[in-house]
């Protein structure tokens, strides 16, 4: 059984990565790095652009690729930048999902 659209990460049987899966993860994306907050483990990557209007077409990108999967990063977008931090709400910590997904976010940088 799923919820949230199908989402992996939200599906009753969901697991947390490890912190040696996480490990593994953080390897295979690179730009990517583990932001902990409030002891919860949290990856980030912080995108530079050269205006405001391309940070915010990236921002849509991310938004729309969240959306299809039902599983939504944090998104702060500024002039020439744009921060997306990705976890699983509901496992209070990481899913491969979510690492699926950061990397999925380099493939929309243009």
């Amino acid at each position: 059984m799923t919820t949230n659209n199908g989402c992996d990460a939200c599906r009753i049987d969901a697991q947390a990565l490890t912190n040696e899966e996480i490990q593994s993860e953080l390897a295979r994306s690179p730009g990517w790095e583990l932001a902990p907050r409030g002891g919860m483990p949290v990856i980030c990557r912080r995108y530079t652009f050269a205006d405001f209007a391309s940070a915010l077409a990236f921002t849509n990108r991310v938004g729309a690729l969240a959306e299809s999967k039902g599983h939504h990063p944090e998104l702060i977008t500024e002039w020439g930048a744009v921060t997306v931090s990705w976890w699983s709400h509901k496992l209070k910590g990481l899913h491969e999902l979510d690492f699926v997904l950061a990397r999925e976010c380099d493939a929309l940088v243009s």
